[in-house]
């Protein structure tokens, strides 16, 4: 019981410290960020692109598709322009997992420490940067927490069969991701947690493979949260995030295993299989479905554009 309540703890650092250091970087470049998104959504391709660059310095694919809804819902985007957005948001995120794949618990105190002494600076850039920081130290001292929690939680009775059926099905894995995504409210988190688990040899990697696809479709809850009283337009950005997610899930789940074959040739390192399979599978999804984004959107109204 008490390495549950630990471990939730945890969840509550990374989330704060994702939070923390996405409001640090929101205030260096909220305003730049605002101003692209206005002028860089013309095509698809460039919607792509910017996708990218924003959820890379916002490191949040919700808090940018939260961000494109509230646009949509005051008239300054259409939905049609929300396509290439929503494609680029799938592929930035992935930067915060491959960062973390590369974090080492060394970095932690220094972070914190640099952190620290930035906030106390009176700047405002440098508090920010201080925020930035301090929030990294934070989600890396969480990555710490999973790890070696992992083997603790997985001999607990009520842990070990959970662990057991999602190491021995791929379905059972991604609906728990899912799930726990959905609850925790952070794709990211739940991949971290992931990466935690494998490095403890608790979880395998095709098991992994399928949280972080589940994790993919638990991410659209905060989106489709926000669309809500929103108007019709809005909520279809959210019908086709949640479509572009339930869909590449159920292309890539099937084959999760010969995937994971594949990822462990990329790296020796679990973590970073992990981190190059989101990667991968999210470049995939969207290139897939970028050059028939308009037929996309249309397809997404004629489903849903009488629904209010």
């Amino acid at each position: 019981m008490l390495s549950i309540f630990q471990f939730i703890l945890y969840i509550l650092l990374f989330i704060g410290g994702m939070t923390v250091m996405r409001t640090g970087l929101m205030n260096i470049s909220g305003k730049i960020m605002k101003e692209w998104l206005l002028r860089f959504t013309s095509t698809p391709f460039k919607g792509l692109l910017f996708g990218i660059i924003i959820t890379v310095l916002l490191q949040s694919s919700s808090a940018v598709m939260i961000l494109t809804v509230g646009f949509i819902s005051a008239g300054l985007l259409s939905f049609p322009q929300s396509i290439g957005i929503i494609l680029g948001t799938n592929i930035g995120t992935t930067a915060t997992v491959e960062f973390l794949a590369y974090g080492t618990d060394e970095m932690i105190i220094p972070l914190l420490i640099l952190g620290s002494i930035f906030i106390l600076i009176p700047m405002t850039k440098a508090r920010n940067i201080g925020l930035f920081f301090y929030g990294l130290g934070a989600i890396f001292l969480a990555m710490f927490g999973f790890e070696h929690l992992a083997a603790p939680l997985a001999d607990s009775d009520a842990i070990r069969p959970l662990i057991a059926n999602v190491n021995n099905s791929v379905l059972v894995s991604a609906i728990v991701g899912c799930i726990l995504t959905a609850i925790i409210q952070s794709s990211t988190a739940m991949t971290g947690i992931a990466m935690g688990f494998m490095n403890a040899n608790i979880v395998n990697l095709p098991a992994a493979i399928a949280l972080m696809l589940g994790s993919n479709i638990g991410t659209c809850l905060d989106a489709y949260i926000a669309s809500i009283g929103g108007g019709r337009e809005a909520k279809l950005s959210v019908y086709a995030h949640i479509w572009l997610n339930v869909v590449g899930v159920l292309l890539f789940l099937p084959f999760t295993e010969t995937f994971a074959k594949y990822m462990e040739h990329l790296s020796l390192i679990p973590e970073k299989q992990l981190a190059h399979a989101s990667v991968v599978f999210n470049i995939v999804v969207s290139l897939l479905v970028l050059p028939f984004a308009k037929p996309f959107a249309a397809f997404i109204e004629n489903l849903h554009g009488n629904k209010r």
